[in-house]
């Protein structure tokens, strides 16, 4: 396979011929496969001849690298931009909308020569929108906007954690950590939660027929929680569930009229809290 280079990636996707001029707006997601907190992407113009050692995907970077490059690219970037999917506007319109939405909103935004983001969506937004797979490691502005991106949300969950920390959003940062699954069910949801990710954690619980109480807030003896972190003893620092136990039990009952069978539920509820 050829060797990327982003002047050729410039002057072949863009058609121009001076690359080194052409404002490239990168921009990348962060929390599309979480269970909570907000969807958020950021758009980065960087100055040319921008170099970082560690300006690369956000994922392979530590908390400390992310932080010092965002600071970086904070001061230093041509432009930089952030937007936000609430968690009430993804429950209402959906992900897939979210995640186009948020970008149409930084093309809207940022101004540049032209805009490119990573993986494969398509994009009608103000001006067009180049999708490269594997970008956030090949093109260095759509890198800056990925680590700009995970560093705001990280903070973000940290702040909603101080809310309701029997979630543990300071560690898993929304996503599907087995402490946070064991949470949900046994706290029920908070208002930050996606109901397309709650809605299929609660429908492998199909061990919980009609009339059976939900699970309790202790852990199982074979997967002890984890020290660190409020105690299961605490009382939940979050609004009532959203998700009445008739409602529940409604879903259990018609997913098991479907035909499944206790032998896979059983198997469904071990990979869940393994």
């Amino acid at each position: 396979m050829p060797r990327f280079r982003l002047s050729a990636y410039i002057t072949t996707t863009f058609g121009v011929e001076d690359w080194r001029g052409f404002r490239l707006c990168g921009m990348d997601e962060v929390g599309r496969g979480a269970f909570a907190g907000p969807l958020v992407a950021a758009a980065v113009v960087l100055p040319p001849g921008f170099r970082h050692p560690w300006l690369r995907d956000s994922k392979k970077l530590t908390a400390h690298q992310r932080e010092v490059v965002a600071e970086e690219v904070h001061r230093r970037a041509v432009a930089c931009a952030i937007s936000e999917i609430s968690t009430a506007d993804i429950n209402r319109h959906g992900l897939g909308w979210a995640n186009v939405e948020v970008f149409r909103r930084l093309v809207a935004e940022v101004t540049a020569d032209g805009y490119c983001c990573d993986g494969r969506l398509r994009i009608d937004a103000a001006h067009p929108v180049h999708c490269l797979v594997g970008g956030d490691d090949l093109v260095p502005q759509i890198s800056a906007a990925s680590i700009v991106a995970k560093v705001y949300r990280d903070a973000l969950m940290r702040r909603l954690h101080l809310d309701a920390p029997v979630y543990h959003w300071a560690s898993n940062k929304g996503y599907g950590a087995p402490v946070h699954r064991a949470a949900i069910l046994a706290h029920g949801v908070h208002p930050e939660h996606r109901r397309v990710f709650i809605d299929n954690l609660l429908q492998l619980q199909l061990d919980l027929g009609p009339g059976i109480a939900a699970p309790q807030p202790q852990a199982p003896p074979q997967h002890p929680p984890p020290a660190e972190g409020p105690g299961r003893s605490e009382a939940p620092v979050c609004p009532p569930t959203s998700i009445p136990t008739r409602l529940i039990r409604g879903m259990l009952a018609r997913l098991s009229q479907r035909g499944q069978t206790a032998a896979s539920s059983r198997s469904a509820i071990g990979r869940i809290t393994s």
